[in-house]
This record gives C-alpha cells, sequence and structure tokens, in this order.
C-alpha cells in the first residue's frame, strides 16, 4: 500500500464489532478510519467525501446497506465498497441485485480475510491512479484517458465515461459486471440514464479497441454484463 494517508469509511451499528474492527483498521499503516453506527452518518460523511474504502454492513437499523450503497454511488462515490454480510450464502444475492457493492464479506467476519480484501482493494485503486495498466495489446493510462497501442506505434484517446468503463471493468478482474452496477459506478444511480445509454457507450469504445468490434475479444459480453479479457 502506498504510504500517503488512506481514510476507511466503517459503517457498522455493533458497537462491539464497530471497535473491534476500528481497532484492527489502526493497526494498518497510514489508515485513519472513520466510524459510522447508522446510514444516516454514513450519508454525511460520504458528502463531506475523501475516502478510500467502505466497509458497510448489511442490515443497518435505518436503511438495508445495499440500498445505503446506491445512494452513495448515487453520490458520486467511486472507492470500492466491502459489504459485510449476514451469511455467505447472502453474497450471491447482494452483487447480483446490481447495488454497487464491490466485494463482500461474510459475518461472523475473519478479520485476516476482511483485511486482505480491503488491501488488495486498495491497491487496485491505487494502480489505477498512479500507474499504466495493461489491457490486451494496450497500455492503459487512466489519468490521462489514453491507450498507448506500442505494437501499432498509435494513441487512443477515450472519452471519460470510456476511461471509467475500463477502469471499473479492469477493478472487477475476470467477474463479470452486470449492466446496473456499472452504469450506477460510472453514471451515478441517475434514473434519466439507461442502459441503453452504457451499450452505446461499450459499441463506441469497441469501435476504438477492438479487432473486429462484431466480434470483441477484450471488452467481451456476458450473460447480463461485461468483463474484461485480461
Amino acid at each position: 500500500m502506498s504510504t500517503t494517508l488512506k481514510r476507511i469509511l466503517l459503517v457498522e451499528s455493533d458497537a462491539a464489532l464497530r471497535g473491534s474492527l476500528a481497532e484492527q483498521l489502526a493497526l494498518m499503516e497510514q489508515v485513519e478510519t472513520v466510524e459510522a453506527a447508522t446510514a444516516e452518518a454514513a450519508l454525511q460523511a460520504v458528502e463531506a467525501g475523501g475516502f478510500d474504502a467502505v466497509l458497510l454492513e448489511e442490515g443497518l437499523p435505518d436503511m438495508d446497506g445495499r440500498d445505503l450503497c446506491r445512494t452513495m454511488r448515487g453520490q458520486g462515490l467511486k472507492c470500492p465498497v466491502i459489504m459485510l454480510t449476514a451469511s455467505a450464502g447472502d453474497a450471491e444475492a447482494i452483487l447480483g441485485q446490481d447495488c454497487g457493492a464491490s466485494d463482500y464479506v461474510a459475518k461472523p467476519i475473519r478479520l485476516s480475510l476482511l483485511l486482505t480484501r480491503l488491501r488488495a482493494h486498495l491497491r487496485q485503486s491505487a494502480s489505477l491512479d498512479d500507474d499504466a495498466i495493461r489491457i490486451g495489446p494496450y497500455r492503459f493510462q487512466p489519468a490521462s484517458k489514453l491507450l498507448l497501442d506500442e505494437a501499432g506505434q498509435r494513441t487512443i484517446r477515450l472519452t471519460e465515461k470510456e476511461a471509467d468503463i475500463l477502469r471499473f471493468l479492469h477493478c472487477a478482474g475476470a467477474r463479470t459486471v452486470g449492466r446496473e452496477t456499472l452504469l450506477g459506478e460510472v453514471w451515478g444511480y441517475n434514473a434519466a440514464v439507461t442502459t441503453h445509454t452504457l451499450e452505446t457507450h461499450v459499441y463506441r469504445l469497441r469501435r476504438k479497441i477492438e479487432r473486429d468490434p462484431a466480434k470483441a475479444e477484450i471488452l467481451v459480453t456476458e450473460p447480463g454484463g461485461y468483463r474484461l479479457a485480461l
């Protein structure tokens, strides 16, 4: 992890568990933790901004954690969100409902697993901000919104939304990202924006990066969404 201070929002209603998790996070170098016991407190914290990751309880007393995640994404939250779920059986439902969560850890929480997942997401986010990423035959520079085709000696300029699509799909690794999730990550939960908007951007992006846009090899369509063939 970078030496830059990382700010973590910990949203958990159980005071004992929240305290235990906060103690463990305090042991990580260059990490500052902001605690919230309710959705209302979490939204106030997100409005102030500046978080690098969110640990979010599914069963908050004043709002379902999945609904809160959608709301935070709608406020412009871009960082990874790790849901703390009641059981492993809830995980597929949480990710399948396109609430905008990046990952999940089931309760009772194994601290070693949670911290490993958190560190991985922080590293991924940092690499997207600072370093060039390999995507197929290209070097992707997220900050400058450029794809460099070194073999073909050409530079492809991306729009902000095209760069955001590639950025989030790369974060997902080999996992398929649902259309609604990707829409929420890139545009926020805006009722005026539909999946047709996303599909149009994917179509235009493929025309820029694929050898044959009709037979995509890099930005692949899967049942329910998209993934990058890394």
